[in-house]
């Protein structure tokens, strides 16, 4: 768990639920290898409020809100889906909010985590949910605690008027990051004393009564669906700085306009599309913090690689931290632009446009995949006419991307495989472009400063054989399309 100095705290819950009726007789744990000894604790009274926007645009996604007082760990909760029986909460003191700003009752903090689904929509309370709790602390051969167990008594009524609920459930959540197998036996141990998994993964969603919207049917947008919801989980981990996030939502941004692009008739959008502009023009700020967070790991690595001796002068701060720098001032960036206006009629636009049904007449997917073909033949002839120049083979790289995207969409499986390997040789051979120009610009800015510049030198023929052999691959690869593609 990591806490900062406000008092905010992130740590991964892994934990089950499981349904029992009033009569059922709690389970013993004696008997487990790898348990010592089970010790109560004093029963528990918890009350927390939910808070959600008005259509409920939390719940949907699995992500609970609640204000809880109470308990060892009364506070403001933020829960975030984390895989398989996983959720990554974020905790604020319940005196957040003094001095930071609360907004609809809610540190901003908090709300900031998933602005990208709350946008500017008001947070109220939606539930109320009261527990009387008895918690069973299991211990392992150590001595130490491994595990706990939860026996609920719930009493919930969703707000503002809804009638009141009661229910008991039960809980086993893994102490610290615990064991996956012991979890296993632990639930084990639950089922046989009568429980069943719980029908709903928390105690909001059984009070709400709120399913996920379903994906479309129709393949295109289906993809665009899913990649929307990668877009809004890699926008969470952006927030938290998480390493290679930018890079990840911008690859994220630039498949949906990919797939918008190649299947412009099945959404019944124009190529000159004010969507489509929009999400270029975010790929391009995300671009800023991307490509400086790549040259200061490509940099750091290669200087890592170099004999002492070939390291002459402060190279490693200029290339190195200037780089970590720029990917800070890129970062700052970004999320201005996520925390607009802007930002957030492009993610209701995009939520539109795969809710809608497919335009009438829209190709099919065999068509766009060999319409998206015919653009990488395409740029190959230009290409080779232009001599391989460096621009060249950045269009056929985006036309690879292109059909890489609406392939996988259309499960094209091989084709797609083929198209990936294209595109990611001519994105080795773009990155060495990219740290060239910027090697030449550095090593300028240190003569000028009475630097020794030896080491930009040796980077830059490193970075000029890297290019090579990326380049030397390449025509081996687009022949390998072009088997499954003609």
């Amino acid at each position: 768990m990591g806490r900062a100095d406000d008092g905010t705290s992130r740590h991964l819950e892994v934990e089950r639920k499981f349904d029992v009726v009033d009569s059922t007789v709690a389970p013993s744990f004696d008997g487990l290898a790898a348990v010592s000894g089970v010790h109560r604790s004093p029963v528990q009274l918890l009350e927390a409020v939910y808070y959600d926007t008005p259509g409920r645009d939390l719940a949907a996604r699995r992500v609970t809100l609640r204000r809880r007082t109470g308990g060892p760990d009364d506070g403001w909760h933020l829960k975030l889906p984390a895989g398989p029986d996983a959720r990554t909460e974020v905790h604020e003191p319940l005196s957040a909010g003094m001095p930071e700003p609360l907004r609809d009752g809610v540190p901003e903090s908090l709300r900031d985590v998933v602005l990208a689904i709350v946008r500017d929509k008001p947070l109220a309370p939606v539930a109320r949910i009261r527990i009387r709790r008895t918690v069973d602390v299991i211990c392992g051969t150590d001595g130490s605690p491994v595990a706990e167990f939860c026996d609920d008594q719930v009493t919930a009524r969703r707000l503002p008027d809804g009638a009141e609920q009661t229910w008991r459930e039960w809980e086993l959540e893994l102490v610290g990051a615990g064991d996956r197998d012991l979890l296993d036996r632990l639930s084990n141990r639950l089922l046989d004393a009568g429980a069943q998994p719980a029908a709903t993964g928390s105690k909001l969603a059984r009070v709400l009564a709120v399913e996920p919207a379903p994906l479309p049917e129709e393949p295109m947008h289906r993809a665009v669906a899913e990649h929307l919801e990668e877009l809004i989980a890699w926008d969470r981990a952006v927030r938290a700085d998480v390493d290679d996030a930018v890079h990840q939502m911008r690859v994220t941004t630039r498949k949906i306009r990919s797939l918008l692009q190649s299947a412009r008739h099945t959404f019944g959008i124009a190529e000159d599309d004010r969507l489509l502009g929009e999400l270029k023009q975010l790929a391009a700020v995300l671009g800023t913090a991307r490509d400086a967070e790549v040259l200061a790991d490509r940099y750091a690595a290669e200087l890592a690689e170099l004999p002492p001796e070939q390291v002459r002068g402060p190279v490693r701060q200029r290339l190195v931290e200037g780089a970590r720098e720029r990917y800070t001032a890129g970062l700052e960036r970004s999320l201005a632009m996520m925390r607009s206006p802007r930002y957030f009629r492009l993610l209701d636009a995009l939520e539109a446009l795969v809710a809608a049904p497919p335009a009438a007449g829209g190709a099919p997917p065999s068509v766009t995949v060999d319409a998206a073909y015919k653009r990488v033949r395409k740029a190959v002839k230009a290409a080779r006419a232009e001599s391989d120049t460096d621009e060249a083979l950045h269009r056929i790289r985006k036309s690879a991307k292109r059909l890489r995207y609406t392939a996988a969409a259309s499960g094209a499986d091989e084709v797609a495989a083929r198209a990936k390997a294209v595109q990611t040789l001519l994105g080795e051979y773009q990155d060495s472009v990219l740290s060239r120009a910027d090697l030449l610009r550095q090593a300028e800015a240190a003569h000028a400063a009475g630097e020794d510049t030896f080491t930009y030198g040796v980077l830059y023929r490193r970075e000029e054989e890297r290019g090579e052999r990326a380049r030397a691959r390449l025509d081996k690869a687009l022949k390998k399309l072009a088997a499954v593609c003609e």
